[in-house]
């Protein structure tokens, strides 16, 4: 356990190093902590908190950094928070994908990072059905879910369906089945093709399949905005290596959204500190990360992710606000 002198010395080192990005010497910190304290003893707490791996000395200075684990300290019981300073941003209700694709350009332009938005876990409930019959043996499939997505998806046929057919297929589809998973309706097709006649049965097992297959398509789609803002921060610019580590994450989806998923998981905003687990297994990013809502139902993930060294506060306050903009703009949305 860390006394309150250490614990002082140790949120002061790590502000004056997210400030000003520069290895913090005892004489900094002196100033910096506001503690009536020799350079003598700062030395000795500075080489405790190093022990205990909360710091850490790079070859090219005598000053300190602070490593994962003092960043997790840091911000898990020193950190302080101040509420309300983006209040006033909003995101209008609108089509889904346009929120996400907003939300995430929100992220970025206020953190001066990369904003990420998974799009919401869609239902395979659906809403309403059409069909369109576009030439022989070729026709549109038109899919509304609950929460106003429309999927499209052209079905080949067998059989050249008249454009009545597909208005009594899709009659019979809104009437009986509405309301009903998707797997759900294909179950009781097949039970109940004896009563169909078995050109519409086929059709509407078709559609069924392709509707599916069109919703699945678009799952957990992960929106970015904002990656050439890595350019800017000194961290990366200064190590072409670490920009393309930075990248590779990027390109990496399935990867960034398990560890999406598990923010997911939990109510609140969650930091993620490069280096200190696998789950983000590069040292020089982080991402803080909320979960957002449909109608009180948890649907998506979002966040930004940036250099370790940010203004952990600041994000919280942009990732947290958004967060709940974006609750909001798809609740009201239908």
């Amino acid at each position: 356990m860390l006394d309150e002198r250490a614990k002082l010395l140790l949120k002061a080192l790590v502000e004056r190093y997210i400030a000003d990005g520069q290895p913090v010497g005892s004489r900094t910190l002196s100033k910096a902590s506001g503690l009536d304290l020799s350079p003598a003893t700062i030395r000795n707490v500075m080489s405790d908190l190093e022990e205990l791996g909360l710091i850490a000395s790079p070859h090219t200075s005598a000053g300190r950094i602070p490593t994962a684990r003092g960043y997790r300290l840091f911000v898990d019981t020193m950190l302080t928070v101040q509420k309300g300073q983006y209040a006033s941003h909003s995101l209008a209700p609108d089509q889904p994908q346009k929120v996400i694709s907003n939300a995430a350009n929100l992220l970025s332009n206020l953190s001066q990072f990369v904003g990420v938005v998974i799009s919401p876990r869609r239902s395979s409930v659906f809403r309403h059905i059409e069909f369109l019959r576009l030439s022989e043996r070729r026709l549109l499939v038109i899919i509304v879910s609950p929460e106003g997505d429309v999927q499209n998806r052209v079905l080949f046929t067998e059989v050249d369906y008249s454009q009545a057919q597909l208005v009594e297929a899709a009659n019979y589809l809104n009437s009986h089945y509405v309301g009903l998973a998707l797997e759900q309706v294909r179950e009781r097709l097949k039970n109940e093709v004896e009563s169909l006649r078995s050109e519409i049965a086929s059709l509407m097992q078709a559609a069924v399949t392709v509707s599916s297959e069109a919703i699945s398509e678009t799952q957990d789609e992960v929106v970015f905005a904002g990656e050439r803002n890595l350019l800017a921060v000194t961290d990366f610019s200064n190590d072409m290596g670490h920009l393309r580590r930075a990248f590779e994450l990027f390109e990496q989806k399935a990867q960034l959204m398990r560890l999406l998923d598990v923010a997911g998981q939990a109510e609140g905003v969650r930091i993620f500190i490069g280096g200190e687990s696998q789950v983000v297994p590069f040292e020089d990013l982080s991402i803080v990360s909320a979960p957002y809502e449909v109608d009180g139902q948890i649907v998506g993930t979002l966040g930004v992710i940036g250099p370790t060294r940010m203004a952990y506060d600041r994000m919280i306050q942009i990732v947290d606000i958004t967060s709940k903009l974006v609750s909001n703009a798809l609740s009201h949305h239908k």
